[in-house]
């Protein structure tokens, strides 16, 4: 039952990637994002980086009394026991009993947080602290003894403490009303689940060269990781502030704040590479039939307009349309318009689908769906990764990282080198910023 769950989740994702017919996989030689290791790492990715978003959405559902924060915990939940396959598929089945019994029992913690938030029960709040402080001990102790000693038990629980940190600072704060704190500190947690993804893929390819051949963090590698980073990101932040301003939510301003800081280092590439005339012929196609699309759709909802629903939805078509071609242009001829058109279109879809389904007060079927769309996104990291790759195989045929990086603002993982880079996230804030679900501002104010 666990085994068809993962399948059900990551198949949308690696779907995506059969989408379009990459010639770097023709020839063996050439460098390619499609590495063992790469997709060891793309599936850490997911799971460790889906598990920080429902982790942290689930807690703030559950402090609100939401009527989908059981559902959403249960999806924390299932989130963890589809890791199981993974690990199985690496240390085996005895292995991966152990990570289960140790990962999936920390998220029972969760609900004492809530609950000490709620009644202001000091000695629950400091119950369940210790119990992370137990976590941190036990699970960085298998993790360096599953490795070998490659990933150390220090290091690992520096950063798992870090990472439950991070947790409890978006939950305190959105509790306090806090919300800037709040959704700031939210960021910065989920790009460290990616640094946790390459530290430990690193150590497990390390352990098992032979398994893996090629290294995890390879420059193809990384860009795929990296894109992988913001198109989760944009995802999980379209789909809950959709939610939010749908609720008419006092942090809905917030989570559109942060989901334009995802679209701002996008932005901010474009420019580095084709000028203040490219980025204006970008920023026209990108507003041209999207920016308010989406928020209009909340709004429209809200008033019970039919009418107006389907005519930001047509909108969401026709920019499918507009924007793929782009791409087709961009990437030159890489990433197909079709195949760019089709991507699109499945991506607002299941954004669509997730609040229709918010919306109907189905939550068990809403909640699967952003599961299904958030996996959806790391689709994109290997076929357009791979499509840049292609475009110029030269750039990424390194082993080596570049001494210095460009400043683009995005954190996380050093990238390739400056062109690629450039070349690479402009061509991502195409497909992404096409993605962006900007909201109609109104919505607040209803």
């Amino acid at each position: 039952m666990k085994k068809k769950t993962m399948n059900k989740i990551v198949a949308p994702a690696l779907a995506l990637g059969l989408l379009v017919p990459l010639n770097a996989q023709a020839a063996d030689h050439a460098p390619t994002a499609s590495t063992p290791a790469g997709d060891l790492r793309a599936t850490l990715d997911q799971l460790l980086s889906e598990h920080y978003v429902l982790a942290v959405t689930s807690m703030m559902k559950a402090y609100d009394g939401a009527p989908d924060a059981e559902v959403a915990m249960k999806a924390l939940d299932q989130n963890a026991l589809d890791m199981t396959p993974a690990i199985a598929s690496i240390y085996g089945d005895e292995g991966a009993a152990q990570f289960e019994e140790i990962f999936a029992g920390h998220n029972d913690y969760s609900a004492d947080f809530v609950e000490a938030a709620k009644s202001e029960d000091k000695e629950l709040r400091a119950d369940a602290e210790a119990e992370v402080d137990e976590f941190v001990e036990e699970f960085s102790t298998f993790l360096d003894a599953a490795t070998e000693g490659n990933l150390p038990k220090d290091a690992a629980a520096d950063v798992l403490e870090l990472h439950e940190d991070q947790v409890l600072s978006v939950f305190d704060n959105y509790v306090a009303g806090d919300y800037e704190s709040a959704y700031m500190t939210y960021r910065e947690g989920y790009k460290l689940m990616f640094d946790i993804s390459k530290a430990l893929s690193g150590a497990i390819v390390t352990q098992m060269p032979d398994k893996f051949e090629t290294a995890a963090d390879t420059p193809a590698v990384e860009l795929r990781s990296t894109l992988n980073s913001l198109a989760g990101e944009h995802f999980a932040l379209a789909a809950i502030g959709m939610q939010k301003g749908y609720d008419q939510a006092e942090d809905f301003d917030y989570v559109s704040w942060a989901e334009d800081q995802n679209t701002l280092d996008f932005k901010a590439a474009i420019g580095s590479v084709y000028g203040d005339e490219g980025a204006a012929q970008f920023e026209k196609v990108w507003n041209g039939n999207h920016i308010t699309a989406q928020g209009d759709i909340v709004a429209a909802t809200l008033e019970g307009d039919e009418a107006k629903i389907e005519e930001a939805r047509m909108k969401l078509d026709q920019f499918a349309v507009d924007f793929s071609t782009f791409l087709d242009a961009a990437t030159e001829g890489n990433l197909p318009q079709e195949a760019g058109q089709e991507a699109i279109k499945q991506h607002e879809a299941l954004v669509l689908q997730t609040f229709d389904q918010y919306v109907a007060g189905d939550a068990d079927a809403a909640w699967m769906s952003f599961r299904e769309g958030y996996a959806f996104m790391f689709g994109v990291g290997e076929t357009l990764g791979n499509a840049i790759v292609t475009q110029m195989p030269d750039k990424f045929a390194e082993t080596t990282m570049p001494e210095e990086m460009p400043e683009t603002g995005l954190g996380g993982a050093q990238e390739p080198s400056m062109n690629t880079l450039y070349a690479g996230l402009a061509v991502l804030g195409g497909i992404l910023l096409a993605f962006v679900t900007l909201r109609n501002r109104k919505v607040s104010e209803q």
